[in-house]
């Protein structure tokens, strides 16, 4: 048992967890997107570990701090733990390949597209990457995902900006993230049989 690999909802930041504004660095900022509670909920109770990955070019930039951005992670993590949900890592990368400030100035392989946020929490975590699903907003996250081989890529976005990729999956909103989530991946999971049956009560 102790062996076995686990599965894990990879989750962009800005435009998944939290509405996107040029990069959000104050918790007056900071606006949740609706739905993101519950389909966390939903991914932590069929043993989905919760792993943020999110570029933050706006400290390599000099727009705020490591502590800024620690500040409002340690905020956001707060309100996900209460609420009973638990995030397990948050992976971020400051650089910018040409926009970055002296040593921030770089082409980093944990900036997305590049999939080293991925791989790292793979190894951190123990994940099987063909079992675990990631959502994001932006062709870099998808690109990360795809070069990482996670099984199971979600755009979050809207009909007139389909991908065609057939290995991508379209959902316009968050509570269609979670349908997808109980519909494809519960089964795999032995909490599937408690969370149907208290969908359909």
């Amino acid at each position: 048992m102790s062996g076995q690999k686990r599965r894990a909802l990879f989750l962009d930041r800005d435009g998944v967890i939290n509405v996107e504004k040029n990069y959000v660095h104050r918790i007056e900022d900071f606006e949740f997107l609706p739905g993101i509670f519950e389909l966390c909920a939903t991914a932590r109770a069929l043993g989905f570990a919760l792993v943020v990955i999110t570029n933050q070019a706006g400290i390599g930039r000099g727009y705020y701090t490591e502590a800024d951005f620690q500040r409002l992670t340690d905020w956001m993590l707060g309100e996900f733990r209460a609420r009973g949900i638990a995030i397990e890592r948050v992976y971020h990368c400051p650089y910018h390949p040409t926009a970055g400030v002296g040593e921030y100035r770089c082409d980093s392989f944990d900036r997305k597209p590049n999939p080293g946020m991925i791989l790292k929490a793979r190894d951190e975590l123990h994940l099987d990457l063909n079992a675990c699903v990631l959502i994001g907003d932006k062709d870099s996250d998808i690109a990360a995902g795809r070069t990482a081989g996670v099984g199971h890529l979600l755009w979050l976005g809207h009909p007139d900006r389909a991908h065609v990729a057939p290995d991508v999956v379209q959902v316009g909103d968050l509570t269609a993230a979670k349908r997808w989530i109980e519909m494809n991946c519960a089964a795999a999971h032995p909490c599937a049989q408690a969370l149907n049956r208290s969908s359909a009560g």
